[in-house]
């Protein structure tokens, strides 16, 4: 588990600084990149872990969400795209990301750190859902507030990333190969990204609902998948899909190949 760690570390770092030290990847489409590399766990107290945990990855949904809209005026509003996706308006988004989820996720911390716990024996390996199974009576409050914050970070910025998405393919469809071959190499990496989070939220979504049920086994390996997996997946495909973030790369590491 720590040389995974340590290689998480080293290849989103790796893909960070790419991106700061070259200033042809300062562009939109590449600074939302890093604080997607950002999301990874802290092992300190448990509701701050829970908090950590839930509100860097629920920032992950707005962050693809913001880079959807990015993709979306890139290719449907070329001659806008400037006007609109300038510096000011990606700081404004990237501080939405964290700010809005951070909120969200602060509310059921503090009310979980109320409730009054009947066993101090988490089943899994970090602080997750897995903590409601800790509390003596689950909290309708609780329960009901998780649904609002499901709907708001998770439903709705996907919601949006489809919608943008489609119409990015309708207009790719009706438009030249060269559109085709931009909307393919930009969208590409960050639909499997999407894909890939997806279907760990939803079984952490779910694993909260079904309590003891699911096997041990079972639990423990897609836990390992959600925290070990999608940290290594992101800088992987960000690094080997993306052609700028690609080149950059390979100069850093194989620069006898480069003539």
């Amino acid at each position: 588990m720590f040389t995974v760690y340590i290689q998480i570390i080293c290849c989103n770092s790796t893909i960070v600084c790419l991106i700061v030290i070259h200033k042809n990847l300062h562009e939109p489409m590449y600074i939302f990149i890093p604080p997607l590399c950002t999301s990874s766990s802290t092992d300190l107290s448990c509701l701050f872990q829970f908090f950590i945990f839930y509100s860097l990855g629920c920032s992950e949904f707005l962050l693809l969400a913001a880079m959807s809209y990015d993709r979306y005026v890139s290719i449907c509003k070329p001659l806008q795209y400037p006007t609109i996706m300038r510096k000011t308006n990606i700081c404004i988004l990237l501080v939405l990301a964290w700010f809005v989820a951070a909120c969200h996720i602060a509310i059921p911390t503090i009310l979980s750190a109320e409730t009054k716990l009947c066993n101090f024996t988490c089943k899994g390996i970090v602080c997750n859902n897995a903590i409601y199974e800790l509390h003596c009576v689950r909290s309708n409050i609780i329960s009901v507030y998780g649904v609002v914050a499901l709907v708001d970070l998770i439903i709705l910025p996907f919601l949006f990333i489809i919608f943008t998405y489609t119409k990015i393919l309708i207009i790719a469809y009706r438009s030249g190969r060269e559109v085709r071959r931009k909307a393919a190499e930009t969208c590409l990496p960050h639909l499997m990204v999407l894909i890939s989070f997806s279907c760990l939220s939803v079984y952490d979504i779910v694993i909260a609902r079904v309590e003891s049920s699911f096997p041990k086994t079972a639990r423990l390996i897609m836990t390992l998948q959600t925290i070990v997996y999608h940290s290594l997946f992101n800088p992987l495909i960000y690094g080997l899909k993306m052609k700028e973030i690609s080149k950059h790369l390979n100069r850093l590491f194989c620069p006898a190949r480069i003539i």
